[in-house]
């Protein structure tokens, strides 16, 4: 059974951090895609951030470049993102996503397969 299992949110005050993990089981562990993205009530999911596990290759949304790293752990099955500056409009539910499809940087949810459940992150004012 394919699960992903995301952990690290919280509450936090404008400016500060917060690491997010993702730990993915189930799966064989070939090289793949690890995304983030996260949404808020009432909108569609959008994309943050995602790495290939082979060499570490990284892309971000504009809004978060400069703010967020997302990284891999030791092991293929595991994906952090590291937030700086937080801002409240960084509030949302945040989801980590496993995906195999080729041809560069993955950043539509179409194109990842496997999903957790989520994570919430709020940032006040």
């Amino acid at each position: 059974q394919v699960r992903l299992v995301e952990s690290g949110g919280g509450s936090v005050q404008a400016g500060g951090s917060l690491r997010l993990s993702c730990v993915a089981s189930g799966y064989t562990y070939s090289d793949h895609w690890m995304g983030w993205f996260r949404q808020v009530p009432g909108k569609k999911r959008d994309w943050v951030a995602s790495i290939y596990t082979a060499g570490g290759s990284t892309c971000y949304t504009d809004s978060v470049k400069g703010r967020f790293t997302i990284s891999q752990g030791n092991a293929k099955n595991t994906a952090y993102l590291q937030m700086d500056s937080l801002k409240p409009d960084d509030t949302a539910m945040y989801y980590c996503a496993a995906g195999w499809e080729e041809g560069g940087c993955l950043t539509d949810v179409a194109a990842f397969g496997y999903w957790g459940q989520g994570t919430q992150v709020t940032v006040s004012a």
